[in-house]
């Protein structure tokens, strides 16, 4: 007899999403930064050594810990192709244009023995704080996420009091405050950082559990 499968919220152990700051089901807090990569085997070796004593001087300053996340994911080649074959059409110069024709046939042959993929980096900063957001007298509502992956059993959500919302904020200014330090001390290794508001959470969390939609896409 098949058992049937969970809802993909049950696997997501996120209550809400406010402002950018995702709330645990224990209470926690995390704030999620998008950073920039860097290119480490350009660079002359006084550039690499600065480079590993300012991460090394940025991870010693830390006083909690931070999670890194690298996403890796098929890079769509499609509309870089179609933008080539729009330029081949306009090509007054009939050598120009064969070179564009054989260009465009050597990416699809390229793209198609080998897997082209494009990576994010990401870096996930906690806050413990045992905040309480309202409840659902439904179990496993899913929160803010539950019917965007698919699905769960449904339950009026409490609106929190004025207290948690209190508490919720006192913790926000916290977690912030380590954010900027996580910003800082990454600036100084020349990486950029930014942060990810509720929108973007919620379309990473969206394409994490959902990859088929994503595959589709790109076959």
């Amino acid at each position: 007899m098949p058992v049937p499968g969970k809802p993909s919220q049950d696997f997501i152990p996120i209550k809400d999403i406010r402002n950018g700051v995702m709330v645990l089901n224990n209470g926690d807090l995390r704030m999620m930064l998008m950073t920039s990569s860097l290119n480490f085997g350009l660079k002359s070796t006084d550039e690499q050594a600065a480079i590993i004593i300012q991460f090394q001087n940025f991870l010693n300053s830390l006083e909690y810990p931070v999670q890194i996340f690298i996403q890796s994911k098929r890079l769509d080649i499609r509309p870089y192709l179609q933008m080539l074959e729009e330029r081949e059409k306009v090509q007054l110069i009939d050598a120009m244009k064969i070179q564009v024709h054989e260009y465009i046939g050597f990416i699809r042959e390229f793209t198609g023995r080998t897997n082209i993929m494009s990576k994010t980096f990401f870096i996930v900063v906690p806050y413990s704080a045992g905040i309480k957001l309202g409840g659902s007298s439904g179990k496993n509502s899913g929160g803010l996420l539950g019917g965007l992956m698919g699905g769960g059993k449904k339950g009026a959500t409490k609106k929190p009091s004025a207290e948690e919302l209190q508490s919720f904020e006192e913790a926000r200014i916290q977690l912030e405050q380590r954010v900027s330090i996580v910003e800082q001390g990454l600036g100084r290794c020349d990486i950029r950082t930014t942060r990810l508001g509720t929108e973007e959470i919620t379309e990473l969390f969206y394409k994490k559990f959902n990859p088929g939609e994503l595959d589709a896409s790109v076959a």
